[in-house]
């Protein structure tokens, strides 16, 4: 849609600067006729949903309603107004100013081009709801306010159903967003979960609460990242992962709290009304995703666990000559560690990963190790849909794995996985290699 848009207005703007070069004459009425048209179709083309409305099309809606009152001035003045004579010189550099000024208002919907959402194939419709919860018992780690830590989540859940169902909670990776891997939350909830995904403030790109209040990501997390690096320095990785988890895991574990609180009361609403008491699924991605085997570790009521390329952060206890050290207890519970191409083969060079390296000759039957090749890092998210441009950049390499054959794999994956160990139902046949 993005590239059509593109090549019909260029080419547009090409053809009516050759007409008016050849014909020695501005065509003011007719460019001024044809710029309130193309607004118009541009409202027609939204208002049939042909273009569907958002965030990428507001520079383009802008510069077209603006051409177009330009093109109503001209049709109102041109018989009062003298016309300058015509020169092809300025004719052209008219053209490559309209065409970059053009370029530049489509970088949006370029970056983040017009998709389709993928079709859930659970028999559940959906409801979505969010919430802004504040933890009374900790200070925000990354603000030097002194206010309680405030977190915004987001449940997905059957919609006018009966009945209570398993709830899964959901840690995005640094710099991600509670919606990262939306068509997983989607799915598991059409087939009957309750999802519910988590804001890391300050440790997200940006969260934006009930009240409307946007907080972007700290600066100081920011740098951490960039800084961190397990080959040269350990004992500082060490502290910015002991740092990481703990507020991450103490916010998984406030979230799960203050869901079973809200279920177990007596006139509960939607959608705590709709979760099941028992045990309870937890998973993430990256950063999230460590976090989230952390609280599996740790959690008697969590029964299994799903990581996208996680290191088992949670689990090194310090630093000795010049090693991570590591929890020696086996991993208790049933988990999914999920691969792709960005981290499958240095699995046993990274320090972070030797756990990882591990699992992979663990003989346990509740130990499952999963390699979709040809995806990278962030084609385990949506963002994959939503900005295949960013993905590519992130991910550093070009995968060649088609986008919606890899979620629809990743999300049928964690619907067996979950389904076998949350609801006892269905076989658990899981590849080694998608």
């Amino acid at each position: 849609m993005t590239i059509i848009i593109i090549l019909l207005l260029l080419a547009f703007e090409i053809a009516f600067t050759v007409y008016s070069t050849r014909s020695k004459s501005h065509e003011v009425g007719k460019r001024s006729a044809l710029r309130i048209v193309g607004f118009i179709s541009f409202l027609l083309l939204v208002a049939t949903n042909f273009i569907r409305w958002s965030f990428r099309w507001y520079a383009l809606a802008f510069w077209l309603l603006l051409f177009a009152l330009f093109g109503v001035l001209a049709l109102v003045k041109r018989k009062t107004t003298r016309v300058k004579a015509f020169k092809t010189s300025a004719a052209i550099k008219k053209a490559i100013l309209i065409s970059l000024s053009f370029s530049i208002v489509m970088i949006p919907a370029l970056i983040f081009p017009q998709y389709n959402d993928l079709p859930v194939t659970g028999s559940y419709r959906v409801e979505t709801k969010s919430f802004t919860y504040t933890d009374n018992n900790r200070i925000e780690t990354y603000s030097r306010s002194g206010d309680n830590r405030r977190l915004t989540v987001q449940y997905w859940y059957p919609e006018n159903a009966e009945g209570t169902f398993p709830l899964i909670v959901f840690s995005h990776g640094s710099f991600g967003i509670r919606t990262s891997n939306l068509s997983l939350f989607r799915e598991l909830a059409s087939h009957g979960y309750v999802v519910c995904s988590i804001d890391h403030t300050y440790q997200c790109f940006f969260t934006t609460d009930t009240e409307g209040k946007t907080t972007l990501m700290s600066s100081s997390y920011m740098n951490e990242v960039s800084n961190e690096d397990a080959h040269s320095n350990k004992e500082q990785s060490f502290q910015y992962y002991w740092k990481w988890m703990s507020i991450r895991t103490g916010d998984i574990n406030f979230v799960i709290d203050r869901i079973l609180g809200e279920a177990n009361k007596a006139e509960a609403d939607k959608p705590y009304c709709l979760i099941k008491g028992g045990r309870i699924g937890v998973m993430g991605h990256s950063l999230g995703g460590s976090a989230a085997l952390g609280v599996g570790r740790n959690r008697s009521d969590v029964g299994a666990v799903m990581a996208l390329e996680s290191p088992y952060l949670s689990d090194i206890t310090g630093v000795e000559n010049g090693q991570f050290v590591w929890k020696s207890q086996k991993y208790p519970i049933p988990v999914l560690n999920i691969y792709s191409d960005s981290s499958w083969p240095y699995l046993s060079e990274w320090p972070q990963y030797v756990e990882n390296a591990a699992m992979l000759s663990n003989n346990s039957p509740d130990v499952h190790n999963v390699y979709i090749k040809g995806a990278g890092h962030l084609t385990l998210t949506d963002l994959a849909l939503t900005s295949p441009f960013l993905t590519r950049m992130l991910n550093r390499k070009n995968t060649t794995i088609n986008t919606e054959y890899c979620l629809k794999t990743l999300n049928r994956i964690a619907l067996q996985f979950f389904d076998y160990y949350l609801k006892g139902q269905g076989k658990l046949e899981l590849h080694t290699t998608y």
